[in-house]
């Protein structure tokens, strides 16, 4: 098991408990602990620690709080599968869409290109200097009918592992998202008519309404993906249930 680093022990208890969250929250949010990665048991943490039960329960308690773990009973602390946070920066799974609408979802990948970074793409990922991307551009089909067309930069030197993922079976936002946890996300959303090269992709009337949905995630200051995904704007609509209070209870996506 990865074991933390022996901390300094002689900490007054209310300072320890918070070390000893920031040293899993660093593990986790680094990707050093990946989701579904069993924690050290109390007992370990006590030992490494020195200190008592209540200090190490308090740090995993907040931890479990914030949703970066999941206590079990009797099997310990796990990493939690990346969540969504809200209806604004929900990070969605396509094939999951797809399926809650009824229709066979199929993927399509049109290229997967390892480089180094352009202008452009260090532009999406926000970085000042070049790097090493994965490019991916892809079709999301529901049944005979082109879902979403996708165009992704993943970034190589944050989410180097993902240079052997062919992404011919699985999604790659769906991989990311069981694999690669994130701390922050953004997403910008606008609306506009599709170009020739659009309107092939999406196998629509050139000039048709489309929407797109522009991600970027973060864990920490590193950005994992950076990711533009467009829709026929005729067949695909994005709802958001709130409360007056400011609360967003889901997001809904809908093709007819």
């Amino acid at each position: 098991m990865d074991q933390l680093e022996n901390p300094i022990t002689d900490t007054p208890k209310g300072q320890l408990s918070a070390r000893i969250r920031h040293d899993i929250e660093q593990r986790i949010l680094l990707g050093e602990w990946a989701p579904g990665f069993r924690i050290p048991m109390e007992r370990e943490l006590m030992e490494t620690y020195g200190c008592a039960r209540m200090t190490v329960n308090k740090a995993l308690s907040a931890l479990a709080a914030s949703g970066l773990i999941e206590r079990r009973r009797k099997a310990g602390s796990f990493v939690s599968q990346p969540l969504s946070q809200s209806a604004v920066i929900e990070i969605p799974d396509v094939r999951a869409e797809v399926e809650a609408i009824g229709q066979v979802y199929r993927l399509e990948v049109i290229s997967r290109q390892q480089r180094r970074s352009t202008p452009a793409d260090m532009e999406r990922l926000n970085v000042q200097s070049p790097r090493q991307v994965l490019a991916i551009h892809c079709r999301h089909f529901a049944g005979r009918r082109v879902h979403a067309f996708e165009d992704r930069l993943i970034d190589l030197v944050s989410v180097p592992e993902a240079v052997d993922i062919s992404f011919a079976d699985e999604p790659p936002g769906t991989w990311l998202r069981g694999h690669v946890p994130w701390s922050e996300a953004e997403n910008r959303i606008s609306a506009f008519n599709a170009d020739s090269m659009l309107a092939s992709r999406l196998e629509v009337q050139e000039g048709s309404a489309c929407l797109q949905v522009e991600r970027s995630t973060w864990r920490g200051k590193r950005p994992i993906t950076a990711v533009r995904m467009f829709y026929p704007g005729e067949t695909y609509r994005l709802v958001a249930h709130f409360s007056p209070k400011g609360d967003m209870s889901r997001r809904d996506s809908t093709q007819t």
